[in-house]
């Protein structure tokens, strides 16, 4: 591989990934410089992905020598024994590539000088402290440069609109290129497979740099110096100290000042806050459980709490045994046995290719209207002109 791989790229204290943190409350880097956290499943099998990514777009978009493709090759056939590798991977990774190709070829019709580089490590220091990160895709051509960025998560959405990590690292990227290339106009994208999700912001190079300037410079001073204040939001999301925090903790409480009452008595505009409100305090509880938890785990008792052996369900130690006994004993096999049925979409992709599937039932998947959702005029979906004949017997969710 050309660059480290991505499970051992280094993490700078203002780093990239968590500018939306540091941006929006900048104390909280060095609050959180010293905690460890455990690195996950799903944080592995990103790297997985990355890894058989940039493999997969060297060999398609690089001209390499004899020696490189046999390198490529055993660096491919590493990457298909990992762990994390499988139908789901392969199809999600292929049509991550397949953007990327289409962006170089996109490119390739502004100029046949087109440059494409992959992992490259992307110097922001001239904004944020020590800062800089790795970016999957950098494309330039005429002027333009793509910085292209690769989710694999399928959890949480991410756009790529007014996203303070692409924005660093396109500042990244026009510093080391632009006195080469003049670069005028940045697109970033992130592509999201897994939830079939590409989104592109495009800014142009004077409005990047004054975000950086106004925005990026002030914000990254106060957090490499451990100051500013503390302020809670949806950046708490992914914190490390999320569950004890005490800016959070104080937010949410005043949350719980609200005076609630009959809903039946309450204005509009006043259902509208406490959803907010009643949104913002689920997802604080259930992260304050965790970290209580994580706790009692260790041996730290939390006052007034325990750990204790929680409901199990009965289980068949040996199902093969199990039914040959009952067979014995001659039990009408409609008693234990379930009749065959088919798999969900998304196991059918696993097991036959997803692309195979939409030929081969091609007029028999669809995907109808999803249910109504209540979510903050903010989000990007288009508004349903509903009346209450149209959703007729349906459920309403505030979880969108």
């Amino acid at each position: 591989m050309s660059a480290p791989a991505h499970a051992e790229r280094a993490h700078a204290l203002l780093g990239a990934s968590g500018a939306s943190r540091w941006i929006a409350c900048p104390p909280s880097a060095r609050l959180t410089e010293k905690v460890t956290e455990k690195r996950s499943e799903y944080a592995d099998e990103g790297t997985a992905a990355h890894e058989l990514s940039e493999v997969k777009l060297q060999q398609l978009l690089i001209p390499n020598n004899s020696a490189r493709r046999k390198e490529l090759e055993t660096a491919l056939a590493e990457a298909m024994v990992s762990t994390y590798y499988g139908p789901e991977m392969e199809n999600a990774v292929n049509d991550y590539v397949d953007i990327v190709a289409e962006r170089f070829l996109a490119a390739k019709v502004r100029s046949q000088d087109a440059v494409i580089m992959f992992e490259q490590r992307l110097d922001f220091s001239e904004w944020v402290p020590e800062g800089y990160g790795t970016g999957d895709v950098i494309i330039i051509s005429d002027g333009v440069m793509d910085v292209i960025d690769l989710k694999y998560g399928k959890g949480v959405p991410v756009s790529a609109f007014d996203n303070p990590q692409m924005r660093l690292y396109a500042l990244g990227a026009w510093q080391e290129y632009d006195y080469l290339y003049g670069i005028e106009e940045i697109h970033m994208t992130i592509v999201q497979p897994r939830l079939d999700s590409v989104s592109t912001d495009i800014v142009q190079v004077e409005d990047l740099l004054e975000w950086a300037e106004t925005v990026v410079k002030p914000a990254a001073a106060l957090a490499f110096a451990g100051e500013g204040e503390f302020k809670a939001g949806e950046h708490c999301r992914w914190c490390k100290v999320k569950g004890n925090c005490r800016a959070r903790a104080d937010e949410n409480m005043k949350a719980l000042e609200y005076e609630f009452r009959d809903p039946a008595l309450m204005t509009p505009e006043e259902i509208g806050s406490i959803l907010f409100v009643a949104e913002q305090l689920q997802t604080w509880a259930k992260d304050v459980q965790e970290y209580a938890f994580g706790q009692a785990k260790s041996g730290n008792k939390i006052p007034l709490w325990k750990l204790v052996e929680g409901r199990s369900n009965r289980t068949i130690t040996d199902k093969e045994a199990a039914r040959a006994v009952l067979e014995k004993a001659k039990i009408d096999q409609m008693k234990y046995l379930k009749p065959q049925d088919m798999f969900g979409i998304s196991d059918l992709e696993k097991n036959i290719g997803k692309k195979e599937l939409a030929k081969l039932l091609d007029g028999l998947i669809i995907k109808p209207p999803g249910k109504p959702v209540l979510v903050p005029e903010t989000d990007r979906r288009p508004e349903l002109n509903s009346v209450d004949q149209d959703f007729a017997g349906e459920d309403f969710d505030i979880n969108g």
